[in-house]
């Protein structure tokens, strides 16, 4: 079996790890939608966000570093229990501040419970002490096991979401089968509450499934391999948090500047955009072990430009049967017609999230050369565009403003790293192709979306149609090799 081969059937297997638990998540839009209005829904949104940016600060970085550092270092073990051993300490001082300011916490943020702020600490802790475990499996080639984990915890996070918002509320299981620290439920108004709870339990859930492999790390400590961790993992970190910028600020501005209702309209339509953002995710985590395992190999950049194209097509297919077929995945997932003012963002959010997943794949270049501050340096470039736009542009068009802010900052972020990349660590990327897949499935996503063409299936299965035959044409031959090469 080629590498390229290696590469694609390992990324199905993190395809299904990625695209399942999420899959299900989009399902639990319906639930929460159904049981929440826009600003209950804005007040879940607010939550996510913050947990977004502490878990960006308290990994600072480490999982990439990890994942530099394995394939590179003779002495693995001591790679595996010094990053992770740095990690649980510095995430045991979180939790032990955290849940001691608690009530500050809540107060300085505008959390309406203390108890909110318990919770999202306990769920970070234990989100961030199974980092460099989940790491371990995949830099090892194990993603079934890695899969099965994750797939796990979804089913356990959906059937508690069920269980809180749904079973209990209709007086389909009684409240009094509860343990003791859930009466404060309150009968017949279900609160956002129970959604950062299931998390809390399904994160501890995934604790005990990886158990095992934790129990087996040694715990030797060595400073020097640390010190090298978090010099190449500290802009790592630094761009993490402008990359969570990127993907959250927009919700928060939207909350205070045109209120939580029409921030929740908005967060429940980037939904939608989920489904490039469960591509990404997929890929990244089958990409990023397998760049720097086969790093050395001679045909490497020639491989990371084959990648990159059918990343792109691939994306480009996505990208355009959710537009074309936008209103039933919307009156799937999206249970209150008020949500569906927002759902013109849509398409633009797909093009920006393909354009994100571009620059992931083009990141490789400062990853494998040990130049992570330009990572940083256009990470922040990125966060600046988004904050500039949306401060700019949101008393002028509302949540579009939003949405129009994520195309630029990561259509800004993509052009910059080619052009950096193409210095440092030159790869033979076929631009011409690649920059014709996007804007032949923009324009025909842009049809799709057209009043007079939307919600008429036949002329969407057309366009969806003619986007594949031109792949076929001019992919055919490559295709064939892909599939005949090592068989």
């Amino acid at each position: 079996m080629s590498a390229l081969q290696k590469f694609f059937k390992d990324t199905i297997i993190y395809g299904i790890a990625a695209i399942l638990p999420r899959a299900i998540n989009i399902g639990l839009v319906g639930l929460h939608t159904d049981v929440f209005g826009p600003e209950r829904y804005g007040v879940n949104t607010e939550y996510y966000v913050y947990a977004a940016y502490l878990n960006a600060l308290l990994t600072y970085g480490m999982e990439t570093a990890f994942f530099r550092f394995f394939s590179k270092e003779q002495e693995k073990g001591k790679i595996i229990s010094t990053s992770f051993i740095s990690l649980l300490a510095t995430t045991v001082i979180f939790l032990i501040v955290g849940l001691t300011f608690a009530p500050e916490i809540a107060q300085t943020f505008g959390f309406e419970k203390v108890m909110y702020v318990k919770i999202l600490v306990w769920t970070v802790f234990l989100d961030t002490i199974v980092v460099i475990p989940f790491a371990y499996l995949r830099v090892t080639n194990r993603p079934i096991r890695f899969a099965g984990i994750k797939i796990a915890n979804i089913l356990f996070l959906a059937v508690l979401n069920v269980l809180f918002l749904w079973a209990i509320p209709n007086g389909i299981l009684s409240k009094e089968i509860l343990p003791d620290v859930l009466n404060f439920y309150v009968k017949d108004t279900p609160e956002v509450i129970y959604i950062f709870l299931a998390n809390v339990f399904a994160s501890f859930f995934t604790l005990l499934l990886l158990l095992p492999n934790i129990l087996k790390i040694k715990w030797t400590f060595d400073r020097k391999i640390l010190q090298k961790l978090l010099i190449y993992g500290s802009p790592i970190m630094i761009g993490s948090l402008a990359y969570v910028t990127n993907e959250n600020i927009d919700k928060l501005f939207l909350g205070d500047i045109i209120g939580k209702t029409e921030m929740g309209k908005y967060a429940a339509c980037y939904k939608l955009g989920v489904f490039m953002t469960l591509y990404i995710t997929a890929f990244r985590l089958g990409a990023e072990p397998f760049f720097f395992n086969h790093a050395k190999e001679k045909n490497a950049k020639n491989n990371y430009a084959t990648i990159l194209k059918w990343f792109t097509i691939l994306g480009a297919i996505f990208m355009l049967v959710v537009v074309a077929y936008i209103d039933l995945f919307a009156s799937i997932l999206i249970q209150q017609k008020q949500y569906l003012d927002a759902l013109a963002i849509v398409p633009i959010i797909l093009l920006a999230n393909l354009c994100l997943g571009i620059y992931n794949n083009l990141s490789i270049w400062y990853k494998l050369t040990d130049k992570t501050r330009y990572g940083m340096y256009i990470s922040i470039f990125g966060a600046i565009v988004t904050i500039l736009f949306n401060i700019i542009m949101i008393d002028k068009i509302g949540f579009m403003a939003s949405a129009w802010a994520t195309l630029v900052a990561y259509g800004s972020m993509m052009i910059i790293s080619y052009v950096l990349g193409q210095k440092h660590y030159k790869v033979p990327y076929n631009v011409k192709q690649i920059i014709g897949y996007i804007v032949l499935a923009a324009v025909l996503s842009a049809i799709a979306f057209y009043d007079g063409i939307r919600g008429n299936y036949i002329m969407a299965t057309v366009l969806v149609l003619v986007f594949l035959t031109v792949i076929y044409i001019v992919e055919r031959k490559e295709l064939k090799r892909l599939l005949r090469k090592g068989s």
